[in-house]
């Protein structure tokens, strides 16, 4: 998967193609900052060799005192050239990893909430919110290091040369030694990597899903069983992040030891130039005090950048990984259609057709709807009723364009059913969610055309002004913690009836697991909020079927065609 920034066209800052989008040039251009920052170091190198070789000739404070000027001038330049490049390079690495996780919220959202391969939500909120800033050092500090590394040892290569070619080959056959070793390591760090980045996210999966569970756990007293599973992964867990610090650690201490001993016999060959027992090496004479230290300050500095590379080569595999992880949730799944903006803006009445209309939920499992064909008119009422399994919340996912049918179409008003035909669409789910918040902000959501009149109109249509004015000064807890399921269903219907453009009403089994008299005020508030439009119930409940004006019996086996 890709390791770079990208332009929005696709083009690449560094490494492999990836699918990022955020434009590039701010990570380039801090990389060359930092490199220009490291390259200062020459001429200091060159001033403070000068200048010792002036003491050392018998000069005195006056010969080298604007050498230090000049010294410390270029340590300031350089230090706010770092500090510039840092900035930047976290700027442009913050700027990245936003265009990503957008990306991927994007593609989350359009995923039908009844795809099967969907990412649960506790991995997907740990890819994003936890795995994801991994990118940022790998953007920020990997990425320039490997620019630093590939320009800095050339130049300061080109300086020696001229000095002494002896000193010119040390350097040459220490420095590709490094990155061979670091990629060999490298290859098995990423692996590790991915393996710790999958172990996180399916930990934080079970985890979130355990908790969501507890109430059932306990019921069936299996929460020693539970506790030994999370004992288990969190164990893995450890066992693969200490597999990568240990990756990491040794790709150090393999650079570490080539660097030292590249700088060491760099200094054991100048050492006794200037000591008379090596003449040779150098392209005229030999090597002076000034020359020598100059060559002995570069070669430090020419392993400097790959050294600060070795030590944010761990940011590389954990960034990778993380970019892996990030980008396969924009993998195609069962994705939510988007129509045209032309189908936005006609005009609804209601209307909707299914025909030879065939779905199931993967490729390896059984069909759910096979060769189902219904034509429901404007304003009318019809029940699908049917036992569990039956098909008939697949169906009203089809109709909202939740789902896109493998065969046939769906089609309202003409047009395919997609979620940009939303606002002609009103859903009352058999669970609906309800926030932390007030009950206004329950039943608005949000949403910029509906005013406190209408949430009051909507109160009054579901039954809800005395709940309401219960929990004036109440707000609801998250999960509606302390409202029945019957409160649930009345706020859903409010929520529905707050969307004044709907033509269609779909609600999924709005009365099981009521009782009678609940289910009854349910079937009323229900029905007056379809008067005028076209309402489509999923029930095995005979008595809100027997309301409706049509009722559709639906084969558990077979949903195969109904009556027009």
């Amino acid at each position: 998967m890709g390791s770079a920034c990208l332009d929005a066209k696709g083009k690449q800052a560094f490494g492999k193609p990836g699918k990022a989008v955020s434009g590039h040039g701010g990570l380039r251009k801090a990389a060359a900052v930092q490199t220009l920052a490291s390259l200062i170091w020459i001429p200091q190198a060159a001033l403070l060799a000068t200048a010792v070789g002036r003491i050392a000739n018998g000069g005195g404070f006056d010969d080298v005192l604007w050498f230090a000027v000049y010294i410390a001038l270029l340590g300031i330049a350089k230090s706010c050239l770092e500090a510039a490049g840092g900035r930047m390079t976290f700027r442009a690495a913050r700027a990245e990893l936003t265009a990503r996780r957008e990306l991927a919220v994007t593609a989350l959202a359009r995923r039908s909430p009844i795809d099967s391969t969907r990412p649960s939500s506790g991995e997907a909120a740990s890819i994003i919110g936890e795995q994801a800033e991994m990118i940022v050092p790998y953007l920020s500090r990997f990425q320039p290091a490997r620019f630093k590394a590939s320009a800095v040892p050339l130049v300061i290569l080109a300086c020696v040369v001229p000095i002494s070619w002896i000193a010119a080959l040390i350097l040459l056959f220490a420095m590709p030694l490094i990155p061979v070793f670091m990629a060999l390591i490298g290859w098995r760090a990423q692996a590790a990597s991915e393996k710790q980045l999958a172990a996180t996210g399916g930990l934080n999966g079970f985890l979130l899903d355990r908790l969501r569970g507890m109430a059932t756990i306990r019921s069936l007293d299996a929460v020693d069983a539970t506790a030994t599973r999370l004992r288990a992964d969190a164990h893995s867990l450890k066992a693969r992040t200490m597999a990568v610090l240990k990756i990491a650690f040794l790709s150090s201490a393999v650079l570490e030891l080539f660097a030292a001993l590249g700088v060491a016999l760099v200094a054991v060959y100048i050492g006794f130039s200037l000591l008379g027992e090596i003449r040779f090496g150098a392209w005229i004479g030999g090597l002076d005090l000034t020359t020598g230290l100059f060559v002995l300050l570069l070669a430090p500095a020419f392993f400097e950048p790959l050294r600060e590379l070795s030590a944010v080569w761990h940011d590389r595999a954990a960034g990778e990984a993380a970019i892996k992880a990030i980008d396969a949730l924009n993998a195609d799944g069962l994705m939510l259609p988007v129509a045209s903006d032309a189908s936005k803006a006609e005009t609804a009445v209601g209307a909707i057709r299914l025909e030879n209309v065939s779905f199931r939920y993967g490729k390896n499992s059984n069909t759910a709807i096979d060769d189902f064909n219904l034509r429901i008119h404007p304003g009318e009422h019809v029940a699908l009723l049917g036992a569990s399994g039956s098909g008939k919340s697949t169906l009203l996912a089809l109709i909202a364009g939740h789902a896109t049918c493998k065969t046939g179409s769906v089609t309202i008003d003409e047009q395919p059913a997609n979620p940009t035909l939303h606002a002609k669409v009103a859903w009352v789910g058999q669970k609906p969610h309800m926030f932390a918040g007030t009950i206004a902000g329950n039943i608005s959501l949000g949403r910029p055309d509906v005013s406190m009149r209408a949430v009051t109109e909507a109160l009054d249509l579901a039954k809800l002004s005395r709940f309401a004015r219960d929990h004036a000064r109440r707000p609801l807890g998250d999960g509606g913690m302390g409202v029945s399921g019957g409160e649930a269903l009345r706020l859903a219907i409010a929520r529905a009836a707050c969307n004044r453009e709907a033509c269609i009403v779909l609600a999924d089994e709005p009365t099981a697991h009521l009782d009678a008299e609940t289910a009854s005020e349910i079937t009323e508030s229900l029905l007056a909020l379809a008067k005028g439009r076209t309402l489509v119930v999923a029930t095995h409940d005979p008595r809100l079927a027997a309301s409706m004006d049509r009722t559709v019996v639906l084969d558990p086996e077979t949903t195969r065609e109904a009556a027009e």
